[in-house]
């Protein structure tokens, strides 16, 4: 009999699950490292709402062969949601605080709070990529390539590619790459929501490097 992981996903069959897990629990430590003044509330509020609505998705999950109840996809999206709201909060408070005067004169701390920003971004939307796209880890199997958000190399060489399936992995992948470059890489998106997806993503990425870790590097020289 085919193990399955606490999230009720069978390992040899479907995307190996814990890869996610692994990343919303370094997102929750780099909300927990943000300076509370940055944050949405007390330090510990969102993190430990993040961490209820994970208890929840693990209790949602049926542990049926496919990946697909409706309820765990609603509260993936509501965790993944949580996390990016909470980030790009956190970015307008930094940007605000700069564009109101240059309040903060701590460089250090203003440094360490935009890589903070831009990891965490390239989390939450690695999860958005991985959870929408196809309609999730339970279905997008079964699509064919012209039904999916995302064109992957392997997925256009037949011998290659033969029997090849992203997992988070692949994603977070894409979420780097994008951040880094502002742009598709060697993976393209196929749809709108893909490409607005990919957009918000640079756009967060761009006003934490651009803005804040330069001022930055103003304030330490």
């Amino acid at each position: 009999m085919a193990s399955t992981n606490i999230l009720g996903i069978r390992n040899h069959t479907f995307d190996p699950v814990w890869h996610v897990q692994a990343a919303v629990i370094v997102a929750l430590g780099l909300q927990l490292a943000l300076p509370n003044e940055f944050s949405a509330g007390p330090r510990t509020v969102l993190p430990l709402l993040e961490a209820l609505l994970l208890l929840a998705l693990v209790l949602s999950t049926p542990r049926l062969p496919v990946f697909e109840s409706k309820v765990r996809r609603i509260v993936s999206v509501a965790l993944i949601a949580v996390v990016s709201l909470a980030n790009v909060y956190a970015l307008g408070r930094v940007a605000g605080q700069l564009l109101a005067g240059g309040r903060i004169s701590n460089g250090r701390e203003l440094i360490l709070a935009a890589l903070n920003i831009y990891l965490t971004n390239l989390i939450a939307f690695g999860l958005w990529y991985w959870e929408l796209d196809g309609g999730g880890p339970g279905r997008r199997r079964a699509r064919k390539n012209h039904e999916r958000d995302f064109l992957f190399p392997q997925m256009q060489s037949g011998e290659l590619g033969g029997g090849w399936h992203p997992t988070f992995l692949d994603y977070l992948y894409v979420s780097a790459t994008n951040a880094m470059a502002f742009s598709p890489t060697d993976t393209l998106p196929l749809t709108r929501r893909a490409k607005m997806l990919m957009l918000a993503q640079a756009l967060v990425s761009l006003t934490a490097l651009a803005l804040v870790a330069a001022r930055a590097v103003n304030i330490l020289n």
